[in-house]
C-alpha cells in the first residue's frame, strides 16, 4: 500500500513541476529573456545597436507621472518625456516599470530597474543607498488644507493632523515641523480623501501636484511653503556606481543648456478648467468617469486570470500537500504540517512582497510581477487548501475504502475514482469560499503593479484626484464578479448531488 501511496506522491510532484513550468512559459519575462539590462554592466551601445534600459516609477504623481487612462493607457508625464529624451539621445531603447513609490529603491538595489524618475528628491539619506543625477527641477513644498479651514504657514500645523505621501521628501520634512501629528499614506489620492473626510487638518505635496489637487477639488486651497524650508531639487536615482550617470548627467546638461528641459517642464504644468457634477450635493460626481470606463474594465481579465491561475496552483498543491499528511511516511507528513504552519502564520502580503523583491537577489531571475502573484497566492492558498481536502478524504466512510481494497481495486484508482467525488461535494462549499477570497483578496496585487482592477481604480485616483466614485465602482465590479462565482459554484453542487 505504502509503494502505491508514493507513487501517487511521485506522480503528484511531476504534476506540480510540470505546472511550474508551464506557468513560467505562460509568463516568459525575466533575467534570461529581453525584459531587463542592468545597469551596473550597461555600456553605451554599439553603433547600430540598441540596448534597454528599464526606468523605475509611480505613475500616480500627475503631471510629473500618470497613466493616460483616458486615451492610450500609457505612463505619461514630465519625467517621462525627460526619461524619452535622455535615452533616445544616448541610443537606449526604454522601458517603464510602475510601482508604488515606497518600493523604487527598493527596485534599484535588486537590479529590477536601472533608473527610477518619480519627482525623487536627493536627499542625503537616499545617496546612502543609491547614486543621483545633476536636479532636473526644483519644486517647493506646499500646505494643502480646506478652504473652511485655511492652514497657511508652519506654524500653524503645531497641533494639527498633517497627511504625507509615505517615502516622499515632504514626508521628511513634515518630520521636522514641531508640534505636527503625521499620518503618512501610500498614494496622494488617499491624501485628499482624509482631508474631505475630515480625517486630517491638512496635507504637504509638492507645488504642481497641489495645483492638481485644489483644481479638482475646488473646496481645497493651497499655500506655498518658503522655499529654503526644504531641499526638493528632483534627480535621477541609479544603483550605486553606475556607469551611465555620466552619460545622462550629460545630456542633462545639453538640455539645459538648450532650453529643451524648459520646454518639457511648460508642456506639464499648464493649469485645467475642472467643472463639477456633484450629485445630490454630496460631492459625488460619478460623471468623472465617463471617458474612464474602458481602462477600469479591461482590469477584470487581469483579475480573473489572476484568480484561475491561483486557485488551480492553489488545489494542484493543496490535494499534493493532503496527500503527503495522510501518507503515512512521517518525512512527508512533517514537511506538509510545517509548510501549513508558515504560510497560514505569515501575512499573504509579506509573502508577496518576499517572493517579488527577493527572487531576483536570491536567484538573479527578475520574476514578472503576475507570475510572482500567482505564486504567492497559489501558495497560501494550498496551505489553507491541504487542510479542507484532507478534511474531505477523512470524511468518507472508511467502510469503502476496505471494500475497494478487498476488491482489489489499485489505490490511485479507488482515490480518483471513489474517494475524492464524494470528498469533493463535501468540500466544494469550502472551495468556493476559497475562490471568492481570491478573487477578492487579488486587489493586494496592486502594491508590486499587476494592472488588475485595484491597480487601474488607483491610476484614475490619481489622475481625478477624486476616490469614492471609482472606489465605489470597482467594488460594483467586484460585486458581480462574486455573484456569477457563486451562481456557478451553486449549479455546481446541485449536479454533484443529484445521485443523493
Amino acid at each position: 500500500m505504502n509503494r502505491k501511496r508514493l507513487k501517487i506522491i511521485y506522480l503528484s510532484l511531476i504534476a506540480f513541476t510540470v505546472l511550474l513550468v508551464a506557468l513560467s512559459q505562460l509568463f516568459p519575462i525575466g533575467k534570461t529573456g529581453s525584459y531587463s539590462v542592468n545597469a551596473e554592466s550597461a555600456a553605451a551601445p554599439a553603433f547600430g545597436q540598441k540596448k534597454k534600459l528599464i526606468m523605475g516609477t509611480s505613475a500616480d504623481y500627475p503631471p510629473y507621472e500618470s497613466v493616460d487612462a483616458k486615451g492610450s493607457g500609457q505612463i505619461v508625464g514630465m519625467d517621462i518625456d525627460v526619461a524619452k529624451y535622455i535615452t533616445s539621445q544616448l541610443g537606449y531603447e526604454l522601458e517603464i516599470a510602475n510601482m508604488d513609490f515606497n518600493g523604487l529603491i527598493a527596485a534599484l538595489q535588486t537590479g529590477r530597474v536601472d533608473f527610477v524618475m518619480s519627482a525623487m528628491s536627493a536627499t542625503d539619506e537616499r545617496r546612502q543607498s543609491v547614486d543621483f543625477s545633476e536636479m532636473y527641477y526644483a519644486a517647493r513644498n506646499t500646505i494643502v488644507s480646506k478652504k473652511s479651514a485655511p492652514l497657511a504657514t508652519e506654524a500653524s500645523l503645531a497641533g494639527k493632523q498633517v497627511g504625507t505621501q509615505l517615502g516622499s521628501t515632504q514626508d521628511l520634512y513634515a518630520a521636522t515641523i514641531d508640534g505636527a501629528v503625521l499620518k503618512k499614506l501610500n498614494k496622494i489620492p488617499d491624501l485628499i480623501q482624509e482631508l474631505n473626510s475630515g480625517r486630517i487638518d491638512a496635507a504637504i505635496v509638492e507645488d504642481a501636484v497641489a495645483v492638481e489637487m485644489t483644481n479638482s477639488n475646488p473646496e481645497l486651497a493651497m499655500n506655498f511653503l518658503p522655499a529654503e524650508s526644504a531641499d526638493n531639487g528632483y534627480a535621477i536615482a541609479f544603483p550605486k556606481q553606475s556607469p551611465i550617470v555620466a552619460e545622462f548627467n550629460g545630456v542633462l546638461a545639453e538640455m539645459k543648456e538648450s532650453g529643451k528641459l524648459d520646454d518639457i517642464t511648460k508642456t506639464w504644468f499648464a493649469e485645467e478648467e475642472t467643472s463639477s457634477g456633484a450629485l445630490l450635493g454630496l460631492n459625488i460626481d460619478f460623471s468623472i468617469l465617463k471617458d474612464y470606463i474602458p481602462y477600469i474594465l479591461k482590469g477584470v481579465y487581469v483579475t480573473l486570470l489572476f484568480t484561475l491561475v491561483s486557485a488551480l496552483f492553489g488545489l494542484v498543491w493543496g490535494t499534493i500537500l493532503s496527500l503527503f499528511k495522510i501518507s503515512g511516511i512521517k518525512p512527508l507528513e512533517w514537511f506538509a504540517t510545517a509548510y501549513t504552519s508558515v504560510f497560514r502564520g505569515t501575512p499573504l502580503l509579506v509573502q508577496l512582497t518576499i517572493i517579488y523583491y527577493a527572487t531576483p537577489q536570491l536567484f538573479n531571475y527578475d520574476i514578472p510581477a503576475l507570475m510572482a502573484a500567482g505564486l504567492a497566492f497559489g501558495l497560501n492558498s494550498a496551505a489553507y487548501l491541504s487542510e479542507t481536502i484532507r478534511g474531505g478524504i477523512m470524511a468518507v466512510d472508511k467502510g469503502q475504502r476496505e471494500a475497494a481494497i478487498a476488491l482489489g481495486i489499485p489505490y490511485r484508482k479507488m482515490m480518483i475514482r471513489i474517494i475524492f467525488p464524494q470528498a469533493l461535494r463535501t468540500i466544494l462549499p469550502a472551495l468556493v469560499n476559497e475562490c471568492v477570497a481570491l478573487l477578492k483578496e487579488s486587489s493586494l496585487v496592486s502594491v508590486i503593479g499587476v494592472s488588475d482592477l485595484m491597480r487601474r481604480a488607483d491610476v484614475v485616483r490619481s489622475d481625478t484626484f477624486r476616490s469614492i466614485e471609482v472606489l465605489l465602482f470597482v467594488a460594483a465590479i467586484y460585486y458581480v464578479l462574486v455573484l456569477i462565482l457563486t451562481s456557478f459554484a451553486r449549479k455546481l453542487e446541485r449536479r454533484l448531488r443529484r445521485s443523493d
